[in-house]
């Protein structure tokens, strides 16, 4: 029988005992859950869960490993995992390592036999905290000092952005793309390039005029972690930029976009993750099963005057899940039109922006 190795200790003084896999480090992060049925290996490499620690509500993790071709990013940098029951003998021919020894080399914490179904409650009625994985017979009074004594990170952004540029080409190109990386996932740029899009990965930072350099056709905003707020020099880029290229933004992009055009974000009690969010289109009435990925949403109250107007909505809160400046060429969504392992519902929006540029370039 296992001997119990690992425990989490949430701000408010709960605490949860378990069985310790990946890296055996102490860790402070935000508690957040997740709802997907599979796809563990894209969360766990998903640059948006820098230092979060991210309950899995589906019960069994692990038990397809880790394949080399479905990673969302090259180092993952997920503050931690929480699971149910975890399977360290995995079944799948594509497998070429554990989820464990996948987490023990990126120096990522995870503990197996928690309660999550209380925990997830105990987050959805209470609302996101934050939380310390540590040794078992750490006293509850060091850890919640830990807890308090640790800084609330700013600089999430700047951590998992590229250094410098890269390229991922494809087969007869017809627009060239500069992608802004806050924390891209590969998935979207994979998907760029079914759509017949050559793109050029920047850094956050990248300056606007070094993109105008570069004659892109369009400018895409990433996902990416934390507080949109703090990614001041991509808001600025969005403004001199704003009405020169179609734009499009996912997730932490979308918020970006309604704060470059004088909009405001607010932080969700416990935020939206899974592959199962219904989200309605205004323009069509069409309902989209969506995979969402966030902590923050656009105040719909803030976007008068703006320019902005709200084109889709979440059915399960009414938050605003995409945005459009039509006179600009610039639009954006809260949720991932570009999920992997699915769904698959909302893949048009990658039309819709070569649209955009088709027509851009039809104009100029």
């Amino acid at each position: 029988m296992k001997t119990i190795d690992r425990k989490i200790v949430l701000e408010d003084g709960s605490e949860y005992y378990g069985y310790g896999f990946g890296s055996r480090v102490d860790r402070v992060c935000e508690i957040v859950f997740n709802t997907s049925m599979v796809g563990y290996q894209e969360i766990v490499s998903d640059p948006s869960y820098t230092d979060q620690m991210v309950v899995m509500t589906y019960p069994l993790i692990g038990n397809y490993g880790i394949a080399d071709e479905d990673f969302e990013c090259k180092n993952p940098s997920i503050g931690g995992l929480i699971v149910c029951d975890y399977n360290d003998m995995p079944s799948n021919f594509r497998a070429t390592e554990t989820l464990a020894e996948l987490l023990e080399d990126n120096g990522i914490p995870a503990i197996a036999g928690v309660d999550t179904r209380k925990l997830t409650r105990s987050i959805r009625d209470i609302g996101s905290r934050r939380v310390l994985i540590t040794a078992p017979d750490t006293p509850m009074e060091q850890a919640l000092a830990i807890i308090r004594g640790t800084s609330v990170p700013h600089d999430a952004v700047s951590r998992v952005s590229c250094r410098k540029r890269w390229y991922s080409r494809t087969s007869n190109p017809q627009f060239h793309v500069v992608a802004i990386d806050c924390g891209i996932k590969l998935n979207i740029i994979r998907s760029l390039n079914r759509f017949r899009c050559n793109v050029t990965v920047v850094p956050y930072d990248t300056p606007a005029e070094e993109i105008e350099f570069m004659k892109p056709d369009g400018i895409f905003l990433s996902n990416g972690p934390g507080d949109p707020e703090d990614v001041t020099p991509v808001i600025e880029t969005v403004r001199r930029l704003r009405g020169k290229y179609p734009i499009f933004g996912i997730c932490l992009g979308h918020q970006i976009i309604s704060l470059a055009y004088g909009a405001h974000t607010y932080k969700l009690k416990f935020g939206h993750r899974g592959g199962n969010h219904p989200v309605m289109n205004l323009a069509t009435g069409r309902i989209e099963i969506t995979s969402q990925n966030h902590s923050y949403a656009v105040d719909e109250s803030s976007m008068a005057g703006t320019g902005l107007c709200v084109t889709h909505v979440n059915l399960l809160d009414h938050t605003v899940e995409g945005l459009q400046c039509q006179a600009d060429r610039v639009f954006s969504v809260q949720y991932h039109p570009e999920s992997a392992p699915g769904p698959q519902d909302s893949s048009y929006l990658f039309e819709q922006f070569t649209q955009s540029m088709r027509e851009a370039k039809g104009h100029a």
